[in-house]
This record gives C-alpha cells, sequence and structure tokens, in this order.
C-alpha cells in the first residue's frame, strides 16, 4: 500500500523535474526556440526510434555505476561526489592491467582482471575520502569533490607523458588496447554490455542495503550515528567498506568506458559522466534500483545535445544546462521533505 511518506518521495522529485522543465523551457525561450519543438527533439533524439534507444542506453551504462558512488554513501550519511575522479582513476587502472597483459593471455581473463583493477583503483580513491572522514575528521563532500581535480590531473599527466602513444598527436591518449580485449556489444544491437555491468551493479547494491545486515548496519548508523556507536556498530569499517565499494562502482564504469567506448584511455574519460552520476543518485532519492531507471532518462537528455545544435541552434551544452537545472530544483525539494502537511501522516500533520 501506497502511504504518504512513500507518495512524498514520489511527488516531491517529479516535482522538481518539472519546474526544471519549466525554467528550461523559459531558457529556451530566450535563446530564441520554441520550448515545445525542443522538448520534442529531446524525446527523438532519446526515445524516438531503436536507433535513438541504443544511443540513450550506451550513456545511461556509466551513470548507473557512477550514481552508485554517491548512492551508496548516502545511506550512511556522507556525501560523496568524488564520482568523476574515480571513474577517471578506474580507467587509468584498467588501461593499465590490460596494456600490460600484451597478447598472451585469454580475452575473458583479461577483461576480468581490467575490471577487477578499475573497481579497486576507483575503490581506493574513494576509499581515501573515507579514511580521512573517520580518522581525522576531514568532510568528505569536500575532500572527495577536490580529489576529481587531482585524478583529472593525473590522467592528463599520464597521457601526456609516461603512457602516452606517439602517434595519438592531436588528442594525447594511452596505447589503445588490444581488440581482441574490448568489451564486446549485445548481438544484434551497438549497445555494449557495460549496460549490463550496470544493471547487475544496481541490483546488488540494492540486496546489500536493503536485504543483508551489512546494509542494515549502514542504515542505522546513517540514521543515527551516536546511536550506532552506542549499540556497537563498527562505524569506522561501515565508513570505509562502504566508500570502497561506492568507488568500485564508479571505477568500473571507467573501465567500461576504457574497454567498450574508447579502447584507450585520454581526455574523453572526462566527459562528466561522474558528475551525472551525482544528480541520478539524488533524483533517485539514493535508491539503486530507481538510479538505473533514472540513469537511463538522463542517458536520454545527455544523447540529445547534436538535434538541438542542428535543428534549434542551440549550443551542444545546452543539456548541460537542462541537468543543472534539475540538479537544483531537486536539491531545494530535498529541504522540503517533511514539511508539505498534506503528504504527512495523518497523525504526525495533526501535531503539525
Amino acid at each position: 500500500m501506497l502511504t504518504r511518506k512513500h507518495l512524498e518521495s514520489v511527488v516531491l522529485p517529479l516535482s522538481a523535474i518539472l519546474v526544471a522543465l519549466l525554467l528550461f523551457g523559459l531558457f529556451c525561450l530566450a535563446a530564441g526556440a520554441n520550448p515545445f519543438g525542443v522538448y520534442g527533439s529531446i524525446y527523438k533524439a532519446a526515445f524516438g526510434q531503436w536507433s535513438s534507444w541504443q544511443n540513450t542506453l550506451i550513456r545511461a551504462a556509466p551513470l548507473m555505476l557512477s550514481a552508485l558512488c554517491t548512492a551508496l554513501p548516502a545511506r550512511l550519511g556522507l556525501v560523496i561526489i568524488g564520482n568523476e575522479g574515480a571513474l577517471v582513476m578506474g580507467g587509468i587502472g584498467a588501461i593499465a592491467a590490460g596494456l600490460a597483459m600484451g597478447t598472451a593471455a585469454p580475452p575473458l581473463v583479461v577483461q576480468i582482471l581490467m575490471a577487477l583493477t578499475g573497481m579497486i583503483f576507483g575503490g581506493v580513491w574513494i576509499g581515501i575520502a573515507g579514511a580521512l572522514r573517520h580518522w581525522r575528521g576531514v568532510n568528505e563532500t569536500i575532500s572527495s569533490l577536490l580529489m576529481n581535480y587531482v585524478a583529472i590531473a593525473l590522467l592528463n599527466h599520464l597521457v601526456e607523458g609516461p603512457m602516452k602513444d606517439p602517434s595519438s598527436l592531436n588528442k594525447p591518449s594511452t596505447f589503445p588496447l588490444e581488440t581482441v580485449y574490448q568489451v564486446g556489444t549485445i548481438p544484434g544491437t551497438r549497445i555494449h554490455y557495460g549496460l549490463v555491468y550496470g544493471i547487475i551493479a544496481c541490483i546488488i547494491a540494492y540486496i546489500l542495503i536493503q536485504r543483508t545486515t551489512f546494509g542494515f548496519a549502514a542504515r542505522t548508523a546513517g540514521g543515527n550515528l551516536r546511536a550506532a556507536r552506542i549499540a556497537g556498530l563498527p562505524v569506522g569499517q561501515l565508513t570505509l567498506a562502504i566508500c570502497f565499494l561506492a568507488g568500485s562502482c564508479a571505477g568500473l564504469a571507467g573501465m567500461v568506458e576504457v574497454a567498450a567506448v574508447h579502447g584507450r584511455a585520454n581526455a574523453s574519460l572526462n566527459v562528466g559522466y561522474g558528475y551525472g552520476g551525482i544528480l541520478v543518485a539524488f533524483v533517485a532519492r539514493h535508491n539503486p534500483l530507481a538510479a538505473g531507471v533514472i540513469a537511463v532518462l538522463l542517458g536520454g537528455i545527455l544523447a540529445s545535445g547534436g538535434i538541438l545544435q542542428r535543428s534549434h541552434g542551440l549550443p551542444d551544452a545546452t543539456v548541460l544546462v537542462f541537468q543543472g537545472l534539475v540538479f537544483l530544483c531537486v536539491l531545494y525539494s530535498e529541504s522540503r521533505y517533511g514539511t508539505i502537511a498534506a503528504l504527512q501522516p495523518k497523525n504526525l500533520a495533526s501535531n503539525n
């Protein structure tokens, strides 16, 4: 049965998205474009036909994985926004492992090794933010944000220096990954298996948080940290474990981008999927299953940038304006939970 509490968690995000649509329409109008035409073009580019769906799902895969980097720590009361850095580090680790294997190992072994290395690199990266929070009291939001820039700088250093392919003149990149080691596509489509990884990761994350004692402990600590410590829960271990798992999901997204999309590491790793994952996590209310659905919607929006430029004369980055408006509206909606009497349980509303 849908309670008023559940209704609130549906109504407020939807209202935030509707307000964002209205504001984006005003932005398009000010830019000289017909808002309804823009909305129609976004739908056409994202979901209008099967080829559009494939473009959308290709972009949804890294968004699903990077969203978990924010959604999992949120259950512990942590606000991690280092998704982009963990994704970049995962891509660096994956390409390093793939190139180190040469051509001798079986493709499946190399792909598994790349996935594990990417997950470890991403997990350690976010684990550092968790460790700083636990042992030194450093705010995890600030530290994880700043670590994004460190990861991006490290990527630029490696692809322009020690790992640079001399033949990549216009766009510095690492040496390419052997074709047999790259992640293939689902038969009959252009969609790579990274989408499958993302769906599986969202399901596992949901089960871990909602159906295990580990998840119960994390949710308990997130609800009341002081009570959790009094009850003897290992808050420090939970913090480190959750942060590592969160970072490993974003690291896997980096591996997917390297092994399924680009075939090498370069500046294309830093295209904003990590930041998009933050938006997905907040709109989904940090629910891993809902994050999978929201990732598809945002993937569709990101896939429509080109058509807005061609059909309406809007900059390709217009979709980022839409993304930013949604993020701001969703953040504001977070402050409205528990304040709207009509959406509260009757006994609570009567007490107010």
